[in-house]
């Protein structure tokens, strides 16, 4: 009787243990879930990737792009279009081509597209819906975060690109 009680009594702890600590949590544990670390989102569609994308507002209340977009297909892709709360995106170039391997860069010091919302009037801190078109991979709604034009954004604007 005694070995029995040790027995449960073992058992018992052991599950405390493991439930205490998350381990028997599966595949959804807290602890294996990834935060989003910057006011950026991260989304995916089809072999495109989307990191750190916001938008960045601008004392004439347009909103300009920020982030990037990464093609890791084997087939090339392009941005069609971009819309903000029913407001098309000036681009520049045009469409920017996502090469297979390659990204395009919305704004800062390797920037190679440029997307500026004209008359957005986006508030600081709000999340405006965005709809990017793609060639090849479709449509992506998401919701960017504004953010103030200060700080590591202080440089964002629409200026045509220098290279």
């Amino acid at each position: 009787m005694q070995k029995l009680v040790k027995a449960a009594t073992a058992t018992l702890a052991l599950s405390a243990l493991l439930l205490l600590s998350g381990c028997g949590a599966g595949p959804d544990a807290q602890t294996r879930l990834s935060s989003q670390l910057t006011d950026g989102i991260e989304a995916n569609i089809g072999d495109l990737r989307m990191v750190n994308v916001l938008l960045v507002a601008q004392a004439d209340g347009s909103a300009v792009l920020v982030g990037t977009v990464v093609n890791n297909g084997m087939t090339a892709d392009r941005v069609g279009g971009i819309n903000a709360n029913g407001i098309e995106a000036t681009l520049t170039p045009f469409a920017p081509a996502l090469n297979i391997g390659d990204k395009a860069v919305f704004s800062g010091d390797s920037a190679n597209a440029i997307a500026v919302f004209p008359g957005l009037n986006a508030k600081i801190g709000d999340r405006v819906p965005v709809e990017f078109t793609f060639s090849r991979s479709g449509k992506l709604k998401v919701d960017l975060l504004v953010r103030e034009k200060s700080a590591e954004f202080a440089s964002v604007s629409g200026s045509p690109l220098t290279n």
